[in-house]
């Protein structure tokens, strides 16, 4: 069989496919039909079958032809996405920038850092995931994403990072609770407390759970939850009191609560950008990156 397949042979037979004629094939193509017909003739010599039956009315795809048509229009899609994104890395102009990051930081800073970055860089997109920490790692690790956003709690060598800005994290309690007079709050004064806390998997309950254990409390939630927004609502519904990050302090669902900072050195969490080892950005994800850096401690408000 022969090898000299290119991308010229499967556009014409997509072409084919989606007008299902010859002649409105190679005007989509801005050939002419004799040439269209030799390059479906290389095309079947190359691979071996019959891909089309034809008459003097019609062309039909064969069985083959309908199984292999699928697979070739992905092709034809990727290869053009490659030779989009070659000229886009040559620019930096254009591009889809694709970020994972923590939900504290997908629903507070980082949408304004994505829309003054799409009013600096508006040929560019970016595709976001909101995720928790451990799956931040995964989807950086298997290259799903650019770039992820979080805490990273321990070294990795898969992993590289760029420090963004260090968060610190607040307890969260109902008007009128003793430690609304307290201006800092330890964590012994809570060891008494119900405690709302978020799942295993998130970077707060990591923080939360080593600085008790560093105390020689280890906590037993009284409800253990998966977002941000539950625990507020538990508090509020007079259930316990939960910890949030100081960069998620914005969020709408913090009305009628109070917060106070945690007097502890663990109760800290370095946001960084998280990369692949040895895996280069693209020129795009490269501008958004500066201006990730540029923006974000601008955009955090610290609180007291």
């Amino acid at each position: 069989m022969s090898t000299n397949l290119n991308l010229r042979h499967l556009e014409a037979l997509v072409a084919i496919a989606r007008t299902g004629n010859f002649t409105r094939a190679a005007q989509a193509l801005h050939i002419s039909q004799p040439s269209l017909t030799v390059q479906i003739h290389q095309l079947e010599e190359t691979l071996g079958v019959r891909l089309l039956d034809r008459n003097t009315r019609s062309v039909k795809l064969t069985q083959i032809g309908k199984q292999l048509t699928p697979v070739i229009q992905r092709l034809v899609r990727e290869l053009e996405s490659v030779v989009a994104n070659a000229k886009e890395l040559s620019t930096g102009d254009r591009g889809l920038v694709t970020v994972a990051a923590l939900p504290s930081i997908s629903s507070t800073i980082l949408p304004r850092i994505i829309a003054r970055f799409r009013e600096q860089s508006p040929g560019i997109d970016v595709a976001l995931k909101d995720v928790v920490a451990a799956r931040i790692l995964t989807l950086v690790k298997n290259e799903d994403v650019d770039f992820g956003i979080g805490s990273i709690s321990d070294a990795d060598p898969d992993i590289y990072t760029t420090p963004l800005f260090t968060d610190r994290m607040r307890i969260i309690f109902l008007p009128g609770s003793p430690l609304e007079h307290k201006r800092i709050v330890t964590l012994k004064l809570l060891t008494d407390l119900p405690l709302i806390l978020m799942d295993q998997q998130s970077s707060v309950r990591t923080l939360i759970d080593r600085a008790f254990e560093a105390i020689g409390h280890y906590p037993v939630p009284a409800y253990e939850v998966t977002y941000m927004s539950t625990a507020v609502g538990m508090v509020k519904a007079g259930l316990g009191i939960t910890f949030l990050p100081s960069s998620a302090l914005e969020v709408s669902e913090l009305s009628g609560v109070r917060s106070r900072v945690l007097n502890h050195p663990a109760l800290t969490r370095k946001i960084v950008v998280a990369q692949k080892t040895g895996r280069s950005l693209s020129p795009a994800a490269e501008v958004f990156v500066k201006s990730l850096i540029a923006s974000s401690q601008s955009l955090l408000t610290p609180t007291p």
